[in-house]
């Protein structure tokens, strides 16, 4: 596998690994869900709500190949190179509750994005 490639694997399992956490997001703000949250968080109709939605089980979906394709990409690529990319999780992340979810984006949110990305790209220099 070629250095770029790998790469773009890397970049892919971020962008899996995001649509994992808004699936599951979106699953757990299901009215059914939100009710028996209610109950508690060892509420056995909680988990089993949760084992119902098709949500939960794509963003557990999302998250299980993007374990087993990272595997390829720690295997060409050194860890100080593959892992800060994960960081661009938080950013792709923030993006998507914002325009899929509607959740709010501060000043603040905007300038940890960005100071993210910058780290990230200070990182990748050597590279």
């Amino acid at each position: 596998m070629s250095h770029p490639f790998a790469m773009g694997l890397a970049i892919f399992c971020v962008c899996l690994t995001a649509a994992a956490q808004v699936m599951l997001r979106a699953g757990m703000s299901s009215a059914a869900l939100q009710q028996a949250m209610a109950q508690g968080i060892f509420s056995l109709e909680l988990y089993r709500q949760a084992l119902a939605s098709p949500l939960i089980w794509g963003g557990m979906a999302c998250f299980g190949a993007s374990v087993a394709l990272w595997l390829p990409v720690l295997a060409k690529l050194e860890v100080s190179v593959a892992y800060p990319l994960t960081s661009l999780g938080l950013v792709l992340t923030a993006c998507a509750g914002v325009l899929l979810l509607g959740e709010s984006i501060s000043t603040q949110k905007v300038l940890g994005i960005l100071l993210i990305v910058a780290g990230v790209l200070v990182l990748s220099l050597k590279h």
